[in-house]
């Protein structure tokens, strides 16, 4: 058996050899850093290494699904065992996608909302802008912005909503 010449643990000389690391170059330092910390867990073997980087690398790709929200395909497609569980737990997998489709449908049908009334909210501001802006200037009435005969000529809508013709009605 092999015996390391610098034990993979805290001593004066592995933390000497940490900071004049990191002083003469700064990857050289995490590494040896990172042989104090790790390097029991690596047992000095190149085999040991390499198995400890693979149970990592399959740790890692077995979970990478699970932080893209499919973790209901890795539930689904394993069993227990005992046919009776999974049958209950299929039927509520699906009942809870049910329910994740339904609460989505409802966030956008929020979203859709919100965005109509923001619309209304701001038609709303600007035609109260357009009105100050228009009595603010002087010489300038109803009758000369109608074409004289109040807002009933054939230029323009006349729905009786009485808002410049936007076609919004004030409920």
């Amino acid at each position: 058996m092999h015996t390391a010449i610098i034990k993979p643990q805290f001593s004066p000389i592995t933390i000497a050899l940490m900071v004049l690391g990191f002083i003469v170059f700064w990857p050289l330092g995490l590494a040896i850093l990172g042989y104090i910390i790790w390097g029991e867990k690596f047992g000095g073997s190149a085999e040991k290494a390499q198995s400890y980087w693979n149970k990592g690398k399959s740790w890692c790709t077995s979970n990478s699904g699970r932080r893209h929200g499919h973790h209901h395909n890795h539930y689904a497609s394993t069993s227990s065992g005992n046919a009776a569980f999974d049958e209950y737990r299929t039927e509520q997998l699906r009942r809870l996608e049910e329910e994740r489709a339904r609460l989505d449908e409802e966030i956008n049908e929020f979203h859709d909302y919100m965005a109509n009334l923001n619309k209304a909210k701001d038609r709303e501001e600007f035609d109260r802008f357009m009105n100050e802006r228009r009595g603010s200037r002087q010489g300038y009435t109803d009758d000369n912005n109608n074409g004289g005969n109040g807002g009933n000529d054939d230029n323009g809508p006349n729905n009786g909503d009485n808002n410049s013709g936007w076609g919004q009605d004030n409920r």
